[in-house]
């Protein structure tokens, strides 16, 4: 399974790594990363993480935000799950009125244009009507909106229970069996 993970400058890049560490134990997925210049900042910042190492440890692959000669900029090219997250404001609005302006919104313009299986993480609140207008209009195309907010019924003792809760569901959200996290008995 080919899997596009977008990772543009919001806060809760930890939420990322913990994905990518996930996808990446279960050897049967190919991931390509993108990542936008201020998550960067952003994981180095929250996670004293650098992303370009981070995949290269992961063997994942890697695109600039601005190459838009990737294959994975191009509908030609089969993928069959996209997800950002975190997903800015920003790049929310720009996927909401089909900007493609970096290879982050050109690869989920390509997911709606191809009628695949697209995930956004919003990492933003207080949500305004704006927002949430375009999360609506994303909704109704059948785009996956799973906003990172974790749940307590599992009596969750660390930071990773509730990274852990959130990265479940998203695993959920786009078919992909899991244990991560502990689930309403």
């Amino acid at each position: 399974m080919k899997i596009v993970i977008g990772i543009s400058g919001a806060s809760g890049t930890i939420y990322t790594k913990r994905l990518l560490e996930y996808l990446s134990e279960e050897k049967k997925f190919q991931i390509y990363a993108i990542a936008s210049k201020n998550a960067v900042k952003i994981a180095k910042s929250e996670l004293n993480v650098d992303f370009f190492d981070f995949f290269e440890k992961l063997g994942i692959a890697y695109y600039r935000n601005d190459d838009f000669y990737s294959p994975i900029a191009s509908g030609s090219f089969l993928v069959d799950k996209t997800i950002i997250i975190p997903c800015s404001v920003k790049t929310l609005s720009s996927i909401a009125i089909g900007y493609a302006d970096s290879l982050i919104t050109r690869v989920c313009d390509v997911a709606i244009k191809e009628r695949r299986p697209l995930t956004i993480c919003p990492r933003e609140m207080p949500f305004s009507s704006i927002h949430l207008e375009n999360m609506l209009k994303l909704a109704q195309i059948g785009v996956n909106i799973v906003v990172p907010a974790p749940a307590f019924y599992g009596g969750p003792k660390t930071i990773d229970d509730l990274v852990n809760f959130v990265v479940g569901k998203i695993l959920d959200s786009i078919c992909i069996e899991n244990n991560i996290y502990k689930r309403w008995k």
